[in-house]
């Protein structure tokens, strides 16, 4: 018996080639999109919140694109969010599922790359949607999707080869290492705000990763942002810097500070006129209230001072009889730090975050060598030296605008994110398009080697790995088709190092010119973008729900 419908009457459904032909160019859509950001010549993208304030962000950062985008596609929301990504662990694949707090997988290709490894964004969406245009014309010659998806992974797997076998690995060196990172932080910030700085800013970045000896953790490296003076005015600082001022009649400088972070109210020494209601009977009765919660802000302050401590943060405010309680016990008391800043404060003075105060041998105190106020142009910060957690620092950024800083602190955390990957895993490849044209003659060659319809799969992914650096030779506005000639030639010879040199428009020595980057980085984008080109591939229906109605409760 056939079944008249079985969808509710506003749900839609596309069976088919027609579903293959909507995920293939909503997918193609975002990675055009996205493409003409690429590369040292990429240009920058303007996104205007529809939020209250209509907030402008200035960006070629891929991640921040495609995180601001509000996408119908559903396909299109794959490629941006796709919740599988390989990361490898000890050279085995492995599929990373991640969960948000209500229990759906978090869908970000974009983003696990941004997280994974802190660079290659753009490139992952741009190879992505290459291999699908690829897969669209193999599927119009009536090539199973299928037998597609074989052939991708086959030469993934033969590009990843490739790849392993001209990893360049100084960590036994640490001049060479330190020199492998300098380049790896000036290829990174190369496409970003920071290219005509980035001598200077590689230095901070290194600098920064080096003092995390090892670790990956970059909440003990703090980006403070302060309009004023010019980009190549940022530096990086030891210890801690908080961005408030110290009080008046308060100590401006602590030697040998022992520091207590807490989050508790110390604003109750006034009745709170909308929070209470009292009836009295006479006005000496309100002082009398008054008196008695001035005396309960005393005990509370006398039992914080016996934790033998010189310097009290606290995340909400302090009232002025708090604060005079404070300076004449000669703690400095500061309020209303941001919840970021008490959070890293407490991780690098090795303290706790309290909230009651009965028990001071159970509260852990934070300590330094010397707290001082600094000036950073017109605004006074308060300066945390000599932190317990020994590689803490802060980079300070200077620019003209909040626009400049903020894109200046995107490049930064870029740069860190990919630093800190490479002092784990410090194998490195040349940049410039030298890895995508390694990587293509090798699986050229493998699909000349495969018999069958998989050889045609194999040659289109070959195709889409070329594409990168074409559009980083096309974003410069240089004639992509014959440098490609050119590269593809030079790299038919043994142990070529060429690569695009945007600079000046032509094929070049990337080892001479110092282009690198990480293998880690190169690895994700090359595996991250074949799960998603597979997932999309896979698609032979897209079913639309129906939308939810209003009850009508009349």
């Amino acid at each position: 018996m056939a079944i008249d419908k079985l969808l509710k009457d506003d749900a839609t459904e596309e069976k088919g080639e027609r579903a293959r032909m909507a995920s293939f160019v909503g997918a193609m859509a975002i990675a055009d999109l996205v493409k003409t950001t690429l590369g040292p010549k990429g240009m920058d993208k303007i996104l205007q919140s529809t939020g209250r304030g209509h907030s402008v962000t200035v960006t070629n950062d891929g991640a921040t694109i495609l995180k601001s985008l509000h996408i119908d596609n559903p396909a299109a929301k794959v490629l941006v969010g796709i919740l599988t990504v390989v990361v490898t662990v000890d050279g085995a694949a492995w599929l990373h599922v991640d969960y948000n707090k209500y229990g759906h997988a978090r869908t970000d290709i974009s983003k696990v790359q941004d997280d994974e490894v802190g660079d290659g964004t753009t490139s992952v969406v741009v190879l992505a949607g290459e291999l699908l245009r690829e897969a669209e014309k193999l599927v119009a010659a009536k090539i199973h999707p299928m037998t597609i998806i074989s052939g991708y992974r086959m030469a993934a797997e033969c590009a990843r080869n490739a790849l392993l076998q001209k990893v360049m690995d100084n960590k036994e060196d640490a001049e060479k290492f330190k020199s492998d990172l300098m380049k790896i932080a000036m290829t990174t910030l190369s496409s970003k705000i920071l290219s005509q700085d980035k001598e200077h800013f590689a230095k901070l970045a290194v600098d920064a990763v080096m003092r995390l000896k090892g670790s990956t953790n970059l909440e003990s490296i703090q980006i403070i942002k302060k309009p004023g003076g010019s980009l190549k005015d940022s530096f990086l600082d030891e210890g801690f810097i908080l961005d408030k001022k110290i009080g008046i009649g308060q100590p401006k400088r602590i030697e040998d500070a022992k520091i207590l972070v807490a989050n508790t109210a110390m604003d109750t020494d006034k009745v709170k006129i909308y929070g209470a209601r009292v009836r009295v009977d006479s006005m000496s009765r309100v002082a009398q209230i008054e008196g008695a919660e001035k005396d309960k802000m005393r005990e509370k302050v006398q039992k914080i001072i016996g934790h033998g401590i010189n310097c009290f943060v606290n995340r909400q405010l302090i009232y002025n009889f708090p604060e005079e309680l404070f300076a004449d016990a000669g703690v400095l008391a500061i309020e209303h730090a941001d919840f970021d800043g008490i959070e890293r404060l407490a991780l690098v003075t090795g303290g706790e975050i309290a909230s009651t105060f009965d028990n001071p041998e159970s509260v852990k105190l934070g300590h330094c060598k010397l707290i001082e106020e600094i000036m950073i142009g017109e605004d006074k910060l308060i300066h945390f030296l000599g932190v317990e957690m020994g590689q803490a620092c802060t980079i300070v950024l200077r620019g003209a605008s909040f626009h400049v800083l903020d894109e200046a602190e995107r490049s930064l955390h870029d740069a860190l994110c990919v630093l800190s990957q490479t002092v784990i895993d410090s194998r490195v490849l040349l940049g410039g398009g030298w890895p995508e044209m390694v990587m293509a003659k090798d699986v050229d060659e493998l699909a000349r080697r495969t018999p069958g319809k998989k050889s045609h799969a194999i040659d289109a992914f070959s195709r889409a790995l070329i594409s990168i650096p074409t559009t980083i030779a096309d974003n410069a506005g240089l004639d992509s088709a014959e440098l490609i000639a050119k590269l593809r030639a030079e790299h038919h010879k043994e142990g070529s190092h060429a690569g695009i040199d945007v600079i000046s428009g032509s094929v070049g020595d990337m080892s001479e010119l110092g282009i690198s980057e990480a293998f880690k980085v190169k690895q994700a984008v090359l595996l991250s973008a074949t799960e998603a080109a597979e997932m999309i591939l896979r698609v032979d229906e897209i079913i639309t729900c129906a939308p939810r109605k209003r009850e009508d409760r009349m």
